[in-house]
This record gives structure tokens, C-alpha cells and sequence, in this order.
């Protein structure tokens, strides 16, 4: 049925408001980020590496020269390497409104090909990132008209001062879980989840743990009223972030919820190559064992992390942003032409 299809013109009608918001938003958020005086850079998807995250699954692809020379290569799932890179080579606050990729996603809130606002400020503290996700909050909603993020009933103001939590005290509070004291206990963090009503298998690893009782009791609880920046992840979570200096049990990263969505993602970036090329290791020897693949290690990524500034940095769903800001049912009613599977 052509009427299903997001070219009918029936359909495209429906959508169009929130399409239009988005281009409102886009320009909105542009502006804040010319007026903080950050420059906007535009990164190649093409990448010898998609990143290293052990869940996170990238499009293969590959570069073919006339003699019959193959290298692989592959589209990006943020270009965080790409603006860490140009951070070595001096620049000190720039954003990119990114199109990203990532494999093995599709639903209300994912799609294979997204936009991703990627900023990073130089010499900044996490805190003033966190201020920056906010501020974007506000400004979407600003520009769209509305009175709330809304997302399927529910509704948050970001105007309202916004809640701090760190992961501690969310599994305190969501599933009754001591959570330093379960960093080195598998066996009892398993217990702990189960006794939380929470699903695990016999053999689930530490952060599948973590991550199921994040997704099923404490994520959807977040951002009501008013939005929540969760921060202080265990260190095994932390991706590319730097261990906390009171605690390095802990890591300086933060994510940002609205009405239980996931919107930002934030670090006080690690510039330790030595550090981060082990973290890259064990989570590709993860994602082998979990997933049978692996992608390669940017090298060159590496050898810029030895040039980078300290600085911190932020991913942010803009396609999530606009689809609250906006009362979208789903993040495909705000892309032009969403990617349909």
C-alpha cells in the first residue's frame, strides 16, 4: 500500500508541521552555537575506523582505486574522531551537526542514518557542558513554540532547574541497589538486579547487568517535569571519558533525559593514548566474543590524542531533541526522508 510510504503525499502532509519545526530548531540551534562563538566544522563519514564501542555496529564500505587497490573503510557512528583530531590541530570550540550511522537500529527513537550535534569546548569543566545540553533543550523548545518536551503522555520543562543525579544515587533510589558496593561483585550484582524484578541471564557480564537495570528501571523514570543529568558512570561505562579525580572508580561522563528519552551524552574527554588504546582493546575483545566482529583501531586517532587539549565534549540525538520539542510520534516524522526497513 503506496499510502504507507513516506513520500504519499497524504502521509507527508501529516508530517510536515514537524518537519518544518525541525528546520525552525536547526536554524535556532545554529545560531546559539555561532553566538558562543564556536565554529562549525563539517566531517567526512568515511572513517578507517566507525569507533570502538562494544554495542554500537557501523556500515562497512570500501575505497577502490583505478589500479584495482581495495581499503576498507567505514561510515561513522559519531565523528568524534574526526573533531578530536581538529581539536590536536588547534581549534578550541567547535560543533558539527553530523549525519551518522549506525547499524542494527531502527524503532521510535532509532534509525539507521541520524543527525548528531557533536560540541566540544577546550579547557572547559564537564559542568559547563552540561549547561550547553540544557540550554539546547530550551532553545529547541523556544523555537517550535511549545510549552513542554513532550513524548507519549508525558511532558518536561526544561526551563525548570534541572535535576542531578548521580548513577549511585539513581540505583539507590530505582532498584534499591548499592552500587559501590557491587563494582567488584558480579554474583551480587546479578542477585541485587534480580531481586529489582529485573530479567538477567545466568551468564550475563557485569555491564550487561548495569545496562539492564538502566534500561528497565531507572531510564524510564528520568526527565519527568523536569530534565535529569545522570552523571558519575562506573569507570567500565566510560567509553572515552576520564576517570574522576576523587573516585577513579568512577568516570567524568554525563547523559541528559527528557520524558525517559536519552537525549546528550558527555565527557571530560581522556587524552591518555595509552589508557584509551586499552579500553579500545578489551572492548573489541568483547565485541568479538559477543557479536563475532571487531573494527579496527585509528591509529592516527591515537597519535592526535598526544596533541588534543583537555577538553570536553558532548553527542546530542538532534532528531530526538526536535521530535520532543515538536510532540512527533516518532523521530521519523522529523527526517526529511527517514530510512524505512
Amino acid at each position: 500500500m503506496t499510502d504507507g510510504k513516506w513520500w504519499h503525499p497524504a502521509r507527508h502532509r501529516d508530517r510536515r508541521p514537524f518537519l518544518l519545526q525541525r528546520g525552525q530548531v536547526r536554524r535556532a540551534l545554529s545560531g546559539w552555537f555561532a553566538e558562543e562563538g564556536f565554529l562549525e566544522v563539517e566531517c567526512a563519514a568515511l572513517q578507517v575506523s566507525p569507533g570502538n564501542e562494544t554495542h554500537l555496529h557501523a556500515f562497512e564500505t570500501a575505497f577502490r582505486t583505478d589500479d584495482g587497490q581495495v581499503s576498507p573503510l567505514f561510515l561513522h557512528t559519531s565523528p568524534e574522531f574526526s573533531c578530536k583530531k581538529l581539536l590536536a590541530a588547534g581549534e578550541e570550540k567547535i560543533v558539527d551537526f553530523s549525519r551518522v550511522f549506525r547499524n542494527r537500529e531502527q524503532g521510535l527513537l532509532h534509525s539507521p542514518e541520524f543527525t548528531m550535534i557533536e560540541w566540544y569546548r577546550t579547557g572547559a569543566r564537564l559542568t559547563e557542558v552540561m549547561w550547553d545540553a540544557v540550554m539546547l533543550c530550551r532553545m529547541a523548545l523556544a523555537a517550535t513554540g511549545n510549552e513542554a518536551l513532550t513524548w507519549r503522555g508525558r511532558s518536561c520543562d526544561p526551563g525548570m532547574t534541572p535535576e542531578y543525579l548521580t548513577l549511585t544515587e539513581a540505583f539507590q533510589r530505582y532498584a534499591k541497589a548499592d552500587l559501590n558496593g557491587l563494582l567488584d561483585d558480579r554474583d551480587g550484582f546479578l542477585r541485587a538486579a534480580r531481586d529489582a524484578g529485573v530479567g538477567v541471564p545466568d551468564d550475563a557480564s557485569w555491564s550487561d547487568i548495569f545496562s539492564a537495570v538502566l534500561v528497565t528501571l531507572i531510564e524510564p523514570a528520568l526527565g519527568d517535569e523536569r530534565l535529569t543529568v545522570l552523571h558519575r558512570y562506573p569507570i567500565c561505562e566510560a567509553a572515552l571519558a576520564r576517570a574522576c579525580p576523587d573516585d577513579p572508580r568512577f568516570a567524568e561522563r554525563f547523559e541528559l533525559y527528557a520524558c525517559g528519552v536519552e537525549l546528550a551524552n558527555g565527557f571530560n574527554e581522556l587524552t591518555n593514548a595509552e589508557e584509551q588504546r586499552a579500553r579500545f582493546d578489551a572492548d573489541m575483545a568483547l565485541k568479538q566474543d559477543l557479536y563475532g566482529e571487531r573494527y579496527p583501531i585509528d591509529e592516527d586517532f591515537l597519535e592526535a590524542l598526544d596533541w588534543m587539549s583537555n577538553a570536553c565534549g558532548v553527542a546530542l540525538g538532534f532528531d530526538r531533541l526536535v521530535m520532543l520539542a515538536s510532540g512527533a510520534r516518532s523521530i521519523h516524522d522529523v527526517q526529511w526522508t527517514p530510512v524505512e526497513t
